[in-house]
């Protein structure tokens, strides 16, 4: 977690983005599940989220209800997501009530119903954050990448030129959106590797 918004962070320095509008609780809150004040202690650096799956799944699935709507702007009821799901409205309405343990079936035809991606109702809560936060990485580098391309060097110049012929700006766009940082070291470990391999002199 640290790295991640250590990361956004410096991101939003370069691009004079307020903290406030990378860090927004609410918005935030709404894109992964957890709950605001669960935010805010994550982000300042406090221990917090809850540890029990289902209590998760049943705060995550009242944040689903109240912020995606339908187009009308009203919630869906319970019938209408035991239907999206396939389920019957009993089954539903234990769901939605915390009387009944979700299976990862009934998470996954949720998630599909709602149109949220894989985890969002069971996701511990810091993960759950670091991938809000990830996305939020992931949307300040195209707008850097945006900006850079605008205010680009004339074609003749040589270090745009390297950059790219050798793809190294693809390569930083593609690494930055893997999950973690463990994933990022691996990649900059194989490309040693490789480097290596290309340098070593002939016998």
């Amino acid at each position: 977690m640290p790295a991640v918004v250590a990361r956004v962070t410096a991101l939003a320095d370069r691009l004079g983005v307020a903290h406030a509008e990378v860090f927004d609780v609410g918005r935030l809150s709404a894109a992964c599940g957890v709950p605001e004040s669960v935010v805010k202690a994550l982000l300042g650096g406090r221990p917090a989220g809850e540890p029990d799956v289902q209590a998760r799944f049943v705060q995550r699935l009242d944040l689903l209800r109240r912020t995606r709507l339908k187009p009308n702007g009203r919630r869906y009821t319970q019938q209408e997501i035991a239907d999206g799901a396939g389920m019957s409205r009993q089954q539903a309405g234990a769901l939605i009530n915390g009387d009944r343990r979700p299976t990862m079936e009934h998470c996954d035809a949720i998630q599909r119903f709602f149109r949220v991606h894989a985890g969002f109702l069971t996701a511990e809560d810091p993960e759950a954050l670091a991938g809000a936060l990830q996305h939020t990485e992931q949307e300040l580098l195209q707008k850097l990448a945006d900006r850079e391309r605008a205010a680009a060097a004339p074609a003749d110049d040589p270090l745009e030129r390297l950059l790219q012929d050798h793809g190294v700006r693809g390569i930083a766009w593609r690494a930055a959106q893997l999950p973690t940082d463990q994933h990022r070291d691996k990649v900059a470990e194989w490309l040693d590797m490789l480097l290596e391999s290309v340098q070593r002199p002939k016998a």
